[in-house]
């Protein structure tokens, strides 16, 4: 259940809402978000027209505030039709400044202030939505009078309001003889009802005839039946793009900042040339007029193309697409739903989202399908045709037997809230469940002989011993991560499900991919998102602290189940699946997430590892054995990879250090992996939960929030290593696919080439390559590869003839490597030193230069990823430094005898940051003590 008390305050007068709320929420840039649905009732404009006839007075005062309101919105309406892109929503002080003209409205802006008040404020709780609230419960009781509103008009529009500062009036109006019928008609369409459900359910009981028609209503689920069928022929207009298109092509890095922009962040969608695609200015705005042109055939367009969605789980990629090719949302500013999207591959977290959001996903063959062709779609047929000849283009399966209802529903989310309301009602009601829904279609064959790694842990969070692919699956979710590129994303989305309070246990936000070169709108979010964070138990850190992951991952509970708004939350203990902002908020709110559980593919390593190799090598060797057991393809046209939609499990590596394991879980993010996990032995996860409850009790310390989240934390740790258990797979679990890989046949590292990273290639084969910029940090770098990079350095003893860039992954590693005099070493090398954090990965604030090639130890290697045009590869940090230090890449030879000179000091180089063992940490921590409710509760099992 949603925490969702809502202040009593709302339902006081207009006046004070407004001015409570303008008080409270800081004059900042207009949140982004697009155009909504107009106000356009027939019944209400009638309404409104015989109001406004009636008799008023004039306060000439209140014209002058309103003709400055008004000549202020059209000048920001104008900025923005000047970059071609439609208003931003009301935020809090605009429409707290709106409210105050209602009482005496000035002639002629009637409709002007009711589209606004109707169409343009952010549903949920946004703080804007509070203002809104209020006003309008303030006319429905009669305690503010609006010739232009009434209670019955004010009763209409909170029933739009979706959720959140809305509900409890309407509730209320059930008592109201006259607004009881219209507050009930917007009940029985309200999902985010939550703990009011309880309220309207009393008054039932009591006797109350219109919360007996609501309940009636959620229990017949008259609120998806209400909505439209998927009609059974959909004809589109076909926006091919050819090849892969990834999430930076949709939601370009470099314009991060403006992702909660829907229509703004829109312009940027394939901003790049490419083949048969036309930005409109290459590098600024994408091919919009292109766009344009095709939908003058009359019908919608459907995104198309060979491999779409790879890369990260922003959701802005999804917003992108819909905002050009989906649906206006009614009373939703700046939102948009439906949608198709066909690809021969359609990335999972990118699929996901797509459902998430009301669009209708279709993986299928599109290599008969061209741009500008119009096609008709059969999907409960599971048959596409040409629309002029009728020819049959392909055939297809829907992913899932519910697809159909989540688009019918708005969307998966929406879908799961509601059959949620229905169930409970029925239940109130002594009724069986409803017919009403689609049920996943049960697991086919017979039942496994054993279960895999990850199908236990995801059984565990579901209650049952193991849950077997293809079943639907609602697990609970313990660890949930955001970072700030998509936190913004995630926030709004959790306003729009009207959730005050987390319910998975741990929700974390960092501020790793802006701190270093922030816009202005980054420094907003910054002093804004950590209390919107901690105001709902969830732990935020501060900008400079370095790495979503590398703090996230230590606050880990072994065998549970998580999620993150970050394509590499791909935890080393347990089991994470990354998803988009609206699913990430879902998990964050209710502590669940839907999951259709994948199949597994099984990589064993097996033999010893050679001198001079190392993990990243084994990153790198997965792809490179697929490619070899043609499992895997580098090209995009009939794209092979058996490992996309399902989950890694490694074994093999049992007694690698956590940190050490993270490098090969994070970079299943690059096999479009559902997920991954890691089969490790109890002593390097008991070392590393010792040094993290150290470093939590610092967190404390130091003044991180919510204490209580990080003390109950604590408490589990501590619980588990007094009984370290390890679920384990069954010796007959089945998988998809089953590698090998005989570590001691890797004597060479192995890079990826550009711009793929499953352009798996050994080092001999792209040797000699002239190198002009070397990265060495991300995610897929810890303490050691500093280290080792710092020896070679050291050891070469002169400026390199490279561009190299450092960036630590955490502020405590970089306070180790200064106290160990890396730094120094670093800055005697000419490396530009970089603030800890994301740093180049993911492209949006520093970038390498125009055309230059690269030796990145990043995550992902896609075009113009890391600068303009760049050609990239990815590679240990061992060999970036030699790369750096050399000019090129080395042959195999030159590569190991510098690697020895690593090799011969290992033990002091490859060591981890423990803070159980760190006397600064450890005296932080003493004084930390942990609530014995916390610990009661940890023994009762997380």
């Amino acid at each position: 259940m949603l925490r969702t008390t809502v202040p009593k305050r709302v339902a006081g007068s207009a006046k004070a809402a407004a001015s409570a709320a303008a008080k409270a929420v800081p004059v900042m840039a207009m949140r982004k978000m697009s155009h909504g649905t107009p106000f356009t009732s027939k019944s209400s404009v009638g309404h409104m027209a015989a109001m406004r006839s009636a008799s008023r007075g004039t306060n000439p005062e209140g014209i002058r505030f309103a003709s400055t309101f008004k000549a202020e919105y059209d000048k920001l309406v104008a900025e923005r039709a000047s970059m071609g892109v439609v208003p931003k929503p009301l935020d809090a002080q605009q429409c707290a400044d709106l409210v105050k003209m209602f009482e005496n409205p000035p002639k002629g802006e009637e409709d002007f202030m009711l589209d606004l008040i109707s169409n343009r404020v952010p549903p949920g709780v946004d703080e804007a939505a509070y203002v809104k609230a209020g006003f309008l419960a303030s006319v429905a009781t009669g305690k503010t009078k609006s010739p232009i509103m009434d209670p019955a008009l004010a009763t209409k529009l909170l029933g739009t309001m979706q959720g959140g500062y809305n509900v409890q009036t309407l509730v209320d109006l059930l008592d109201d003889d006259a607004l009881a019928p219209i507050a009930a008609e917007g009940l029985k369409h309200m999902l985010l009802v939550f703990d009011a459900f309880y309220d309207v359910e009393k008054k039932a009981k009591a006797g109350n005839k219109h919360a007996e028609a609501v309940m009636k209503s959620w229990a017949d689920a008259e609120w998806f039946l209400s909505k439209p069928e998927v009609a059974d022929k959909i004809t589109t207009t076909v926006f091919f793009v050819k090849g892969e298109t990834n999430t930076d092509d949709l939601s370009p890095a470099p314009d991060a900042w403006s992702r909660p922009d829907i229509p703004l962040h829109g312009l940027a969608m394939l901003k790049m040339a490419r083949e048969g695609i036309v930005p409109d200015q290459d590098g600024t705005v994408g091919p919009i007029k292109q766009m344009e042109e095709l939908k003058k055939k009359g019908f919608p367009l459907a995104y198309v193309g060979d491999v779409v969605g790879t890369g990260s789980s922003r959701k802005s990629a999804t917003n992108s697409v819909l905002w050009f090719m989906g649906d206006d949302i009614p009373y939703v500013p700046n939102k948009r739903t439906g949608g198709i999207c066909l690809g021969s591959k359609i990335a999972p977290i990118f699929f996901n989202t797509m459902e998430d959001s009301g669009s209708l996903p279709i993986e299928l063959d599109v290599s008969n399908m061209e741009m500008g062709q119009v096609i008709d779609i059969y999907p409960k047929k599971g048959v596409a045709k040409d629309h002029e000849t009728g020819k049959e283009l392909c055939t297809f399966t829907l992913k899932t037997d519910i697809i159909l209802d989540e688009v019918r529903a708005g969307g998966r989310i929406p879908l799961i809230i509601g059959r949620g309301l229905t169930s409970r009602a029925r239940a109130s009601l002594g009724l069986s469940e409803s017919t009403v829904f689609k049920l996943p279609a049960p697991p086919k064959g017979e039942k496994p002989k054993g279960y895999t790694l990850a199908q236990k842990m995801v059984g565990k969070a579901c209650g049952v011993e193991g849950i077997v692919p293809g079943v639907y699956c609602e697990p609970k979710m313990t660890t949930v991560g955001s970072q700030d590129t998509t936190g913004p994303m995630t926030r709004d989305e959790l306003k729009d499900l009207a959730c005050l309070g987390f319910q998975a246990d741990l929700v974390m936000q960092s501020f790793c991919h802006t701190a270093a070169y922030p816009k202005p709108v980054d420094v907003i979010t910054h002093h804004t998102l950590p209390d919107f964070i901690r105001n709902r138990a969830g732990v935020s850190l501060r900008p400079g602290d370095g790495i979503i992951h590398s703090w996230l991952n230590r606050m880990l509970l072994p065998d549970t189940v998580g999620t993150g708004g970050d394509s590499h939350t791909r935890f080393p203990l347990g089991i994470s699946f990354p998803a988009g902002s609206g699913l990430v908020a879902f998990a964050a709110a209710t502590g669940v997430m839907p999951l259709d559980m994948p199949e597994s593919v099984l990589v064993r390593f097996t033999g010893k590892m050679q001198p001079g190799i190392t993990l990243r090598d084994l990153v790198h060797a997965i792809p490179y054995q697929a490619i070899q057991m043609g499992l895997l393809t580098v090209e995009k046209k009939g794209k092979k990879n058996i490992f996309s939609g399902r989950i890694l499990e490694i074994e093999g590596l049992g007694d690698l250090k956590v940190e050490q394991a993270f490098e090969l879980s994070d970079a299943s993010a690059e096999r479009s992996a559902a997920g991954c996990t890691i089969k490790l032995n109890k002593e390097p996860i008991i070392e590393y939960l010792n040094s993290n409850i150290i470093m939590l009790k610092w967190m404390i310390k130091e003044g991180y929030g919510a204490k209580e989240t990080l003390e109950r934390r604590i408490a589990s740790m501590e619980e588990w290593i007094t009984n370290p258990t390890l679920m384990e797979a069954d010796k007959d679990a089945e998988y998809a696919q089953v590698i090998e890989i005989d570590l001691e046949k890797i004597t060479e590292p192995i890079l990826c080439a550009p711009n793929d990273p499953d352009d798996a290639r050994l080092l001999s084969d792209v040797q000699g390559d002239k190198i002009d910029e070397v990265f060495i940090g991300s995610c897929m770098t810890n303490i050691g590869h500093f280290r080792a990079a710092g020896k070679l350095l050291e050891n070469y003893g002169g400026t390199i003839p490279t561009r190299l860039w450092i960036a630590p992954p955490t502020k405590m590693d970089a306070a180790q490597l200064t106290a160990e005099g890396y730094y120094s070493t670093f800055g005697k090398a000419g490396a530009r030193m970089e603030m800890p954090g994301c740093s180049l990965c993911m492209g949006n604030q520093a970038r390498v230069g125009d055309s230059t090639t690269v030796v990145s130890t990043s995550t992902r290697n896609f075009p113009n990823r890391l600068g303009k045009g760049a050609n990239v590869y990815l590679a240990s940090a061992e060999l970036a430094a030699v790369a750096s230090i050399v000019g090129k890449l080395p042959t195999p030879a030159e590569y190991l005898e510098y690697a020895d000179k690593v090799n011969a000091t290992a033990a002091d180089t490859y060591r981890y940051l423990n803070f159980d063992q760190l006397p600064s940490y450890v005296e932080s921590a003493s004084d930390v003590k942990i609530p014995e409710a916390a610990v009661a509760a940890a023994k009762k099992g997380f």
